[in-house]
């Protein structure tokens, strides 16, 4: 994995899929803010209170890097492909996204337990003018799944299987991409202010043994009782290595 310059963002990604990128980090001279509602946000009023935020910054729109969304529920492959084709057009307008390639970061989780009605805006993070004197980043989440295939299903690590060894199984794949983005980004786990997991499935069996033991969570780990975006997906990772967090 390596990385590509935004320059009108004050970043660099790792190329992902056209939705997402697989990471981003602050170029020399900016740092990263992030913004967390304290309830969802539907899209359409998350983005224009991203917009009004980076504007009051006196950031550019592309300045925007990265962002945490909540669905109602599971896409099937289809749906998720409509949605981001929907999602990417703010993107569009905003200078960001040019058609094929996208560089803002993100992650889409579904709460087992009152989620939103909508696709909505849990957090949002862009760049501001900082010197920093270490990597701020953002990884985009992953499940179980190679990326960029050309589907889902045929190749979700242990399809269908919910017992504790193929849980467990998920989560070091996901481990293992965690690194790999990090590294591409020229971090790792102890550069690391946040880690997220997402699956409503119990991590207590290979939290100490997987997690910790690997120094995935030197701030903790963050269990989201949400699933991934995808039908037959169950196990989903993000982390970042932010020093600025508000709560909006």
């Amino acid at each position: 994995m390596t990385t590509t310059d935004f320059q009108p963002g004050g970043y660099r990604f790792v190329p992902g899929v056209f939705q997402y990128s697989a990471g981003v980090v602050a170029m020399p001279g900016f740092g990263l803010r992030r913004v967390r509602f304290r309830r969802p946000v539907p899209l359409a009023d998350g983005f224009a209170r991203a917009e009004a935020a980076i504007k009051a910054a006196g950031r550019p729109l592309t300045a925007f890097c990265a962002c945490e969304l909540r669905s109602p529920g599971q896409f099937s492959e289809d749906g998720f492909r409509r949605f981001n084709e929907s999602y990417v057009e703010t993107l569009s307008r905003w200078g960001i996204y040019d058609g094929s390639t996208n560089p803002v970061a993100r992650s889409n989780v579904c709460p087992e337990v009152g989620g939103p009605s909508e696709p909505s805006f849990h957090a949002f993070t862009f760049t501001v003018e900082r010197e920093e004197s270490q990597p701020s980043f953002v990884v985009a989440g992953s499940g179980e799944c190679p990326e960029g295939r050309d589907n889902y299903r045929d190749h979700i690590v242990r399809r269908g299987d919910l017992s504790p060894a193929a849980i467990a199984e998920k989560a070091r794949f996901v481990l293992g991409e965690m690194e790999r983005r990090l590294g591409a980004l020229g971090a790792g786990w102890a550069d690391v202010t946040a880690t997220q997991v997402y699956t409503v499935h119990d991590i207590h069996p290979f939290l100490a043994s997987e997690i910790v033991a690997r120094s995935a969570a030197p701030g903790g780990v963050t269990w989201h009782f949400d699933r991934p975006p995808v039908v037959d997906l169950e196990y989903e990772m993000d982390c970042r290595g932010v020093l600025e967090e508000l709560v909006a």
